[in-house]
């Protein structure tokens, strides 16, 4: 027979929410196991049962927002350290993109519990999402995340000569880092100083690592795309919602 996991574990499996909202839901009684309320944290359940919610936790994370931020150099995007600000210091109403097509009404409330859903270097700029709902922090960092990340890297060869094509191939796949292979990548140049970046991985540091491996020095490093969101015109330093018809 199959083992018993917790109930908390499969509500993330299967997509319901992240495991700190299925604890808080259970201990306020809107989760069903097979039509049963189960109100009893740690509780497990077996592969085949079905797990329901309660109204109550659809309505609240209906509510929770999800914030794009175009961060400027300097900012950490999570919490402060060494005297540099976390990007979320950024989201207020004054910062608010004027462009904003989402009707939502903002209100300091949507601060709490926004985390970020991947991280941006300090010395990095663009396409930085914030979040409170727990599928969409699991959709773009869980263990098995498929979305990819598109940057515009900005770069200078600390050699004679211009970057081979051997390289720029080794760019695309054939590289590791930390001792394990990197998974494949789209490497293209944009103009002569600046290539374009597809990744399905985010290891810390990972394209300023790869462009030190063939001789790149990285100048310049900015997030324009996450899955199916772009950053498009949204100003260094201003937020905006995402919006209903966008998906990562």
């Amino acid at each position: 027979m199959t083992e018993p996991v917790r109930l908390s574990k499969r509500m993330s499996e299967l997509g319901l929410c992240s495991r700190r909202e299925a604890d808080e839901w259970i201990e306020k009684g809107w989760v069903r196991v097979d039509g049963q309320v189960v109100s009893v944290l740690g509780s497990k359940v077996l592969p085949h049962q079905r797990v329901s919610v309660e109204r109550q936790a659809a309505a609240e994370q209906s509510k929770r927002v999800t914030i794009l931020i175009n961060k400027p150099m300097g900012f950490v995007s999570g919490q402060a350290e060494d005297g540099y600000k976390p990007a979320v210091a950024l989201v207020e109403a004054a910062t608010r993109w004027k462009e904003d097509q989402v009707d939502t009404q903002f209100h300091p409330t949507q601060l709490r519990s926004l985390v970020p859903a991947g991280r941006l270097d300090i010395d990095s700029v663009g396409l930085l999402v914030l979040t409170q709902d727990g599928r969409i922090a699991k959709q773009l960092i869980g263990e098995d995340t498929s979305v990819d990340k598109e940057y515009l890297v900005r770069v200078q060869y600390t050699k004679p000569g211009k970057l081979p094509d051997s390289d720029l191939k080794r760019l695309n796949h054939g590289l590791s880092l930390d001792g394990k292979a990197l998974k494949p990548a789209k490497v293209r140049w944009q103009n002569e100083d600046q290539l374009s970046f597809i990744l399905n991985e985010g290891k810390k540091r990972q394209i300023r690592r790869m462009c030190e491996l063939v001789g790149l020095k990285v100048v310049g490093l900015k997030r324009v795309r996450i899955g199916g969101v772009k950053l498009g015109d949204l100003p260094t330093g201003e937020w905006r919602y995402l919006r209903p018809d966008e998906q990562f």
